[in-house]
């Protein structure tokens, strides 16, 4: 995991996933097959789905990347099935990247985007109202507030979002259930969103209408 990032090897479900393959190591009687086989043979059926199980895990590649349009590395249509299929193993698993300690941080996501997919994020999260206070910042700026706004939120960017609950999020906000984020962008924007940062470079008609509200 760590190939994708230096720290990724530090976090908790990759230290949970090393100490796992630590066990089973320690366990099976490598370097004899027979006695490998004969381990296997009398282990009991939990334990031996919970070995497959680990080892099958190391064969699931959930990577997003671009697709070369020169044919080289993976195409469009691969990529596709890649991620309907990733999708499909997180419904099983009920994997959630929420409760799995993903946050957007400035090292994760935020200052690897676009601005404009950092106040999209914001948006999402905490109202049109709380994205405009960003949109004078410059991008390192907008980055460390934004990742101060969206901790604690459970936002996520779209590939790393199960579709089934996307789907029902949708289907909540079609029956009137979901937030409404025209009714509540005039409380979207707190004191806890309003730091010097953000007002310091605003022009003085925006602040004195901020310091109004």
């Amino acid at each position: 995991m760590s190939a994708q990032a230096p720290d990724l090897k530090d976090s908790v479900v990759a230290k949970l996933v090393a100490e796992r393959h630590a066990e089973w190591e320690a366990d099976l009687p490598l370097g004899d097959d027979a006695a490998l086989w004969d381990y296997l043979t009398v282990l009991d059926q939990g334990s031996r789905l919970a070995l497959l199980a680990h080892c099958l895990s190391f064969g699931v590649n959930a990577l997003h990347e671009k697709v070369n349009p020169y044919g080289a590395g993976i195409s469009a249509a691969g990529l596709t099935r890649r991620m309907e299929h990733a999708d499909l193993v997180a419904r099983a698993t009920g994997l959630d990247m929420v409760e799995a300690g993903w946050e957007p941080t400035v090292d994760t996501y935020l200052n690897r985007v676009p601005k404009a997919r950092t106040l999209e994020a914001v948006r999402e999260a905490k109202g049109e109202g709380t994205a405009q206070l960003l949109d004078h910042l410059k991008k390192g700026e907008m980055a460390s507030e934004a990742e101060r706004l969206l901790k604690g939120s459970g936002w996520l960017p779209e590939v790393l979002r199960r579709n089934d609950l996307v789907a029902l999020d949708d289907e909540d906000r079609a029956e009137g259930q979901g937030p409404d984020i025209d009714a509540e962008l005039a409380d979207s924007v707190s004191e806890a969103d309003l730091p010097a940062l953000l007002t310091d470079h605003l022009p003085a008609e925006s602040a004195s209408m901020l310091a109004a509200e």
